[in-house]
């Protein structure tokens, strides 16, 4: 079977709450104590799903995680009922929703062993995150247990790594030999930059790339200090097009010409400041999306309905759609739910090339299947959170039991 691109989406957990964990990342921190609505994010999420499967994609899912997070609760040997509360919101924290920090992908194509590899992300900047790998390891290794997949445990912690946000891949088909550039931070100023070179270098040995084909680029201190927190927020790559904004690099001219001399036919979209400020690609989540080849042959690009909504960012679009350029179609999706925390439509994806065939079936939709995962949904989700509630024992007794109904309903119960 040839190699396709599977966006594998994390279902919005239904401990879905705004409790402002997360420096650096502006909506987060505008968001913080209003009330949440898990019910209704969830489903954004599943909207997005099936405008995938529509335009021909492959579509998978990865689940919630166990909440409260019991286990590493006890590892600081306190629970859910007695913890103090800034303890308490992070074990509730329902960000493993966000599937591009998941872990950092390399397709069969790039690698010397001819197999995909995959490691998992320590995500140690935030300590609402921190906690996440130890359960997206399990998933990972049951989604992809075959001998087509190496699934790698989280570098080193004392070198921070937030997965796919920070790589991205240029080729000229997926199944084809590319090249892959790990984006990392120096310094953002009042705001941490959570990828560390040291660590961007260790997964390209784990994952047996190339050198001549694996480029490493410094972003710039710019975009971190004005919140794009990951690399995915100022830029993103699709077969052979980088999409960027001006800023997004600290040497934006030697990443360009490596990308040329490594990829006849590549392209570079640039969106100049003199268009779209960097505020405004910022909060837009312009770049912050799914930049997808569908089956029709236009490269489309899914953005959030923020984006129509900033004058600077849709009048580019418009621009760009009139002109010759590479991006022919554009698509809209309301996940207003994710992005009043902080993550656009690419950050509920992680992208995987690989042959659907080999991964655990269960971890792959269809509109049916999606129907019985909205049915979950629409029963189980809590309707709204309060952060100031989130130790309620009946909120706890209802997030851990909504979880269970859908693995159940997914025959995932080795994961309960």
């Amino acid at each position: 079977m040839p190699l396709s691109e599977i966006n594998f989406d994390g279902i919005v957990g239904p401990s879905h709450n705004y409790a402002g964990l997360s420096l650096g990342n502006l909506a987060s921190t505008r968001n913080a104590r209003r009330p949440s609505h898990p019910r209704a994010a969830a489903l954004e999420g599943i909207v997005k799903m099936r405008a995938n499967l529509a335009l021909g994609l492959t579509q998978g899912i990865l689940l919630p995680h166990p909440r409260p997070n019991r286990r590493w609760l006890g590892q600081l040997a306190t629970s859910i009922e007695q913890a103090e509360p800034a303890l308490a919101i992070n074990a509730m924290s329902a960000s493993a929703m966000w599937a591009a920090n998941a872990a950092t992908v390399s397709p069969a194509p790039d690698t010397a062993d001819g197999r995909c590899h995959l490691t998992v992300a320590n995500l140690k900047t935030m300590v609402h995150r921190s906690h996440e790998w130890p359960a997206t390891l399990e998933q990972l290794q049951v989604a992809f247990g075959s001998d087509a997949f190496v699934v790698h445990p989280p570098v080193p912690p004392v070198f921070g790594d937030e997965g796919a946000a920070n790589h991205m891949r240029l080729s000229p088909a997926y199944g084809e030999p590319g090249v892959e550039l790990f984006v990392y931070g120096q310094s953002g100023g009042q705001f941490p930059a959570r990828q560390h070179l040291e660590a961007c270098k260790a997964i390209a040995r784990l994952h047996q790339l190339d050198p001549m084909r694996t480029l490493f680029i410094e972003q710039s201190e710019e975009a971190i200090a004005a919140g794009a927190f990951h690399n995915d927020v100022v830029a993103v790559a699709n077969g052979l097009v980088l999409f960027a904004h001006e800023k997004a690099f600290a040497d934006r001219g030697a990443v360009l010409d490596r990308c040329a001399s490594l990829l006849p036919g590549f392209e570079y979209v640039e969106v100049p400041e003199s268009e779209v400020p960097l505020a405004d690609a910022i909060s837009s989540y312009l770049f912050n999306a799914q930049l997808v080849s569908p089956p029709s042959g236009e490269m489309t690009l899914v953005v959030p309905t923020e984006a129509r909504e900033t004058q600077s960012v849709w009048g580019w679009i418009e621009r760009h759609l009139a002109g010759n350029g590479p991006i022919r179609r554009v698509e809209v999706v309301d996940v207003r739910e994710s992005m009043a925390n902080g993550g656009g439509p690419a950050c509920l994806r992680l992208r995987v090339v690989a042959d659907p065939e080999t991964i655990d079936p269960r971890f792959l939709v269809d509109q049916q299947k999606l129907d019985r995962v909205a049915a979950v949904v629409e029963e189980c989700w809590p309707v709204a959170i309060y952060s100031d509630n989130l130790q309620s024992p009946e909120l706890v007794a209802t997030v851990e039991q909504a979880r269970k109904a859908l693995l159940e309903t997914l025959e995932l119960t080795e994961l309960i």
